[in-house]
This record gives C-alpha cells, sequence and structure tokens, in this order.
C-alpha cells in the first residue's frame, strides 16, 4: 500500500542486504519513523513492544528474526536459541509458531554454513506467500461486498464497520479485514468505514484510521461502544474483523471488544465475517477455551499518548493512582456468532468440516 504515494510494505530486509526494517508502530499516527532491526533480540522486542503487531506480521518479523540470528552464529543451539526467545514474545498469535515452525523445518536439515542464506530466503518466501494470501482475501471478500452494492440507493455508500486494525500494518501488505475494503475502493464502489478507537492501544484510532486517510478511503473514527448503536440504525451494513487466532472449530479470537461487535451484529441481522490467513488457523486445538489470552501491562489502559496543540507527544494517566487495572488483550469470538471466514481458498463457514476440507493438509499434521 502506499503512504504519501510511495508504496511501502510493513518490513523489508534494507539495502545492504541483512538488515530487518520494519515501520515503528508505536509512534504512529503522528510520526512514521523506520526502525533498524539487526538482530534476534531487536526482533523480539519489536514483537514484545508492539513496534510490530497483527498475526501475519509478528509471523514475518519472526522469521526475520530467526534469520538475523542465523547470520551471528548458525550453530543448532543459536537456532534453537532464537526460536525459544522469540516464541515467548506474544502467547496469543498462532502465526508466531508457524512461522519458527517454518524455519526451523528449513534449516535443520542443513550445515551451518548454509543456514543463513538460506534463513533469509525461507524468510522472504513468508513474507510475499503473506501479501499472496491477502490478495486472494481481498478477492474472496469483495465478493461480499459487490453483493451489497445493488440494495443500496444511487450515491449511498456501503457502510463497513471494522475493528482494531487488520490493515497492511498488521500484515506484511494488503492487511486481511481491509484487502477486501481497498480493492472496493479501487474497483470505484462507493465505500465507507466505520473504525472502531480499539483502546487500550487505539490501534483503530491511530492505525486503520491512518492507513485509510493515505489510501483515501472514507472513513469514520467512533468509540468503542457505538457499534451497537450505528447496527440498531441500520448504519453498517457489514462488518469485517481480523483475528489472531481460529480453533479447529471456527472460534475466533481476536482484539478485545469483538465478541461484543459479534453480538451487536448477531441481535440486529449485520453479517459478521472474520478475514484470515490460513497460518492464523490452530487445528491442534478445538475450541476457544483452550487458547491462552495475553494480559498486557496496566499501563496501556491507565495512560493515553497523544499530540498537544504545541505539536508535543505527551503521554498522560487517565486512572487515578492506586485504581487496580486488567488489561485482557484479547476476547474469543464463538462460531455460531461467525457468518464467515474470508481465507485465500474462499468464504468458509466457521465449522471443522469446511477448515479441514479447505486446508487439509494443515489439518491432518
Amino acid at each position: 500500500m502506499k503512504v504519501d504515494g510511495r508504496h511501502f510494505c510493513s518490513i523489508w530486509v534494507d539495502s545492504d542486504g541483512w538488515t530487518v526494517a520494519a515501520i515503528d508502530q508505536r509512534r504512529l499516527p503522528h510520526e512514521f519513523v523506520v526502525a533498524k532491526l539487526t538482530s534476534c533480540e531487536d526482533a523480539a522486542e519489536a514483537i514484545r513492544s508492539m513496534l510490530v503487531r497483527g498475526a501475519p506480521l509478528i509471523g514475518a518479523t519472526a522469521a526475520y528474526g530467526v534469520a538475523l540470528a542465523m547470520r551471528r552464529d548458525a550453530s543448532d543451539a543459536a537456532l534453537e536459541r532464537a526460536c525459544s526467545i522469540l516464541i515467548a514474545t506474544r502467547p496469543t498469535a498462532i502465526n508466531l509458531k508457524w512461522a519458527l515452525d517454518e524455519m526451523r523445518k528449513a534449516l535443520s536439515p542443513l550445515s551451518p554454513s548454509a543456514r543463513a542464506a538460506s534463513a533469509y530466503v525461507r524468510a522472504d518466501e513468508i513474507a510475499e506467500q503473506d501479501v499472496a494470501i491477502n490478495q486472494a482475501i481481498g478477492s474472496h471478500g469483495l465478493n461480499l461486498i459487490e453483493a451489497i452494492a445493488p440494495r443500496k440507493k444511487p450515491g449511498e455508500a456501503i457502510n463497513i464497520l471494522t475493528h482494531c486494525n487488520a490493515g497492511w500494518l498488521a500484515t506484511v501488505d494488503w492487511g486481511t479485514a481491509t484487502a477486501p475494503i481497498y480493492l472496493a475502493h479501487n474497483r470505484g464502489l462507493k465505500i465507507h468505514v466505520w473504525v472502531d478507537e480499539t483502546r487500550p492501544r487505539n490501534q483503530g484510532a491511530s492505525l486503520t484510521a491512518w492507513e485509510l486517510s493515505h489510501h483515501g478511503v472514507p472513513h469514520t473514527v467512533v468509540a468503542d461502544n457505538t457499534g451497537g448503536h450505528l447496527m440498531q440504525h441500520g448504519m453498517v451494513d457489514l462488518v469485517i474483523t481480523g483475528t489472531d487466532r481460529v480453533t479447529a472449530n471456527g472460534d475466533v479470537c481476536n482484539k478485545i471488544g469483538t465478541y461484543l461487535k459479534a453480538l451487536a451484529a448477531h441481535d440486529n441481522g449485520v453479517p459478521f465475517y472474520v478475514a484470515l490467513p490460513s497460518p492464523t488457523i490452530d487445528f491442534s486445538i478445538e475450541d476457544g477455551r483452550q487458547i491462552p489470552i495475553e494480559q498486557r501491562a496496566a499501563e496501556e489502559v491507565a495512560t493515553m499518548t497523544g499530540r498537544t496543540q504545541d505539536g508535543r507527544i505527551e503521554t498522560v494517566r487517565i486512572v487515578p493512582d492506586g485504581s487496580p487495572v486488567a488489561n485482557y488483550a484479547f476476547d474469543v469470538t464463538p462460531a455460531r456468532l461467525v457468518s464467515g471466514l474470508i481465507t485465500e481458498r474462499g468464504v468458509l463457514q466457521a465449522e471443522h468440516e469446511a477448515l479441514a476440507g479447505a486446508f487439509g493438509e494443515r489439518a491432518d499434521r
């Protein structure tokens, strides 16, 4: 996608051929900064601190983290150490484990002398695969948007609500939930996106809105609790979110607050779709109750960061000193509330039979 007319991916290998560059998402929307990762530890900290975030991008970053480790030390012990460091960074997104398994499978049979170069090749393949998958997700999701268009009055926009950031910043390019939106916009369909602010880290307000603005997609940022009201008043035609993990039975784990949107959509007859690449499917877990839910630092809830009127970036506390804070980062939406799963192989029912039928090569592992 483009930033001020220039194409960017969210992560890439820099011009020196080995340093990994990534957009520092902690600095958006007020500053556009490219961070340079030069070690496995840098990649791990980028994931942990949410310099990079979003399940597919976390996986790609981990793959490049292994490549950075192999450049320094390509021994068996170093490979296992790198994978151990990286897997510990975020517990919920399954793409992290998938990418590390792919790197280990590609590198373990090789001699140490061949590992560094091969690691960069495999990491590049994982990144390129993500882009291709997201384009395919966009094409299948576009069909859902196009089906709504004939029901709209002339000049009336198709209203899509999304939650958190499942855009190109959460992937290598295109995004998952946003890929159909970008394709529809590029096709000339009249689109409007309701963007949940997504407390506590405000990825909707700071990232999704920034993306859509730079691509020219009409949108409106709303408080997280506004979605139900919009649906009650017929102001939402379709909900599309992303996900960090989908279980074998079709339960969906995504940013906290997704479950509430699904409940509101169900109550108001609004289709609720989830866009995901196949590495996000975890066939080893039968239902959402088994997914580890990350609990993050209390400061994410207790403070907010923004730009003052005189241009300074400041962090302020919004919770009384001494008040306990809980910060659950994700929730689980049961499969019964999901209208369909938008994958690179089509729109599937949120159920084991449909997932296993479409991705049998992964279900049988």
